[in-house]
C-alpha cells in the first residue's frame, strides 16, 4: 500500500495523537467487507464549536468525470491505523442509495444552524449516526 499520509511524522501511530487535516485527503474508505467504497476528497468542519463534521468522499467516475461525492458523519467513519484507511459501515448496495451530490451541486453549507438544512439529518438518518451537533 502507498503511503496516504496517515503516519505521522513525529513517529506517532495514527489516530493516536493530533494529525494534520490534510492526512485525511485522499484516504481510501473501505467498508467490513473490504470492499472499496471510494477516496476521501475533503474535511468540512464546524468552526463555531472547533470540530470535524463530515468527510466528503468521491466514488465511482473515471478520471474525475462523473463521481459522486458523499458527506460522510464523521462518526460513521472509523480510522483503520494498520491498513491506514477509513471504514464505513455500509455495503455498496446501501452506497447506490446514499444521497450523494456531484462536484457542480454541492449541498448549502452555510447554514447558521447545524441541523437546520434539510439534508443534515437526511445525512444523520441515513448513515445512522447522531447529529454532530448533539454529541
Amino acid at each position: 500500500m502507498e503511503p496516504s499520509g496517515l503516519s505521522n511524522t513525529s513517529g506517532d501511530r495514527p489516530g493516536e495523537r493530533l494529525m494534520r487535516a490534510t492526512f485525511l485527503e485522499g484516504n481510501a474508505v473501505y467498508n467490513r467487507s473490504n470492499e472499496h467504497l471510494g477516496e476521501i476528497t475533503e474535511v468540512i468542519l464546524d468552526m463555531p464549536h472547533g470540530r470535524i463534521a463530515y468527510a466528503v468522499m468521491s466514488s465511482g467516475g473515471v478520471l474525475g468525470a462523473g463521481e459522486k461525492m458523499f458527506a460522510l458523519p464523521w462518526g460513521a467513519l472509523t480510522l483503520d491505523t494498520e491498513r491506514e484507511c477509513f471504514i464505513l459501515d455500509a455495503d455498496k448496495a446501501r452506497m447506490d442509495q446514499a444521497p450523494g451530490f456531484d462536484e457542480e451541486h454541492w449541498p448549502e453549507l452555510a447554514d447558521d444552524v447545524p441541523g437546520t438544512g434539510g439534508w443534515e439529518r437526511d445525512v444523520h438518518s441515513y448513515y445512522r449516526t447522531r447529529p454532530y451537533w448533539e454529541v
